[in-house]
């Protein structure tokens, strides 16, 4: 009796690991289905997106990096009243001050002239025609405003002041001719137009270019791309032939010791 206990014993053994192997198998087979599966997957959209060259190595959207909010909704023409307004107000400013010559101070002076003549009139008028006298509202500045305002003009101008000293220390001599490249056009344009005229070119392309460029996003990120790719072949070549037979300063020669 105990000789087939002991087979019976061993059959049970033997089924159990067998049924230990198939499972493992399965479970390999699964796993390995599961993960030529999620291959097979396409790639999400951020990271095809994130493989996309983008102009300037922006990460965000246009309305990003105009600030968002209502500025630039405006110069990405989100409301068309709003922003053609802004951009005839604007020209009728620079056609009175360039076309018809009129001087700022002369047009505030005439202009408050006429406003509290108006208000002027229609106060004391009030009292004859037995009407109550125009509300004039009140107009104060707010404090958060002001110190809100003062604080982001502080911070560009901190910013801009350390780019000027990290161009200044000779450390990046790229960075460097970009920039006196950039001064020197900046001084060509200027030397043909007037400071009101340049201000006013500005301000047309803010509301032209950002809209223009945001509805032509990907043709223009892939011109950008070659353009990109060419100047730096190009700049490859002026280095190897010019920058690089340039002596290095002392100061870069010791750091490097």
């Amino acid at each position: 009796m105990a000789e087939p206990e002991h087979a019976g014993e061993h059959e049970k053994e033997a089924e159990s690991l067998m049924e230990k192997i198939s499972e493992k198998i399965h479970g390999h087979d699964s796993s390995s289905s599961s993960s030529d599966s999620d291959d097979d997957k396409p790639l999400p959209a951020d990271s095809v997106k994130a493989k996309i060259y983008r102009l300037f190595g922006r990460e965000k959207r246009v309305h990003k990096v105009l600030g968002g909010g209502k500025p630039a909704d405006v110069f990405l023409w989100r409301n068309k009243k709003i922003s053609a307004s802004v951009l005839g107000g604007a020209t009728a400013l620079w056609v009175f001050f360039e076309l018809l010559e009129y001087h700022l101070i002369t047009l505030v002076c005439h202009v408050l002239i006429l406003a509290l003549a108006i208000f002027f009139l229609g106060s004391n008028a009030s009292t004859f025609i037995n009407k109550s006298p125009p509300h004039i509202p009140e107009v104060t500045l707010p404090e958060k405003c002001v110190l809100e305002v003062a604080s982001a003009i502080r911070f560009e101008i901190n910013r801009a002041l350390a780019v000027v000293r990290d161009i200044a220390s000779g450390r990046d001599l790229k960075k460097f001719l970009i920039v006196v490249a950039g001064l020197w056009i900046l001084s060509l344009v200027g030397s043909s137009f007037n400071f009101l005229t340049l201000f006013y070119i500005s301000f047309v392309l803010l509301h032209t270019v950002p809209v223009l460029y945001e509805k032509y996003e990907d043709q223009v990120d892939a011109f950008a791309e070659k353009a990109m790719i060419e100047i730096r072949k190009q700049y490859a070549v002026f280095d190897a032939k010019v920058l690089s037979k340039i002596p290095k300063g002392p100061l870069k020669d010791k750091k490097k010791n």
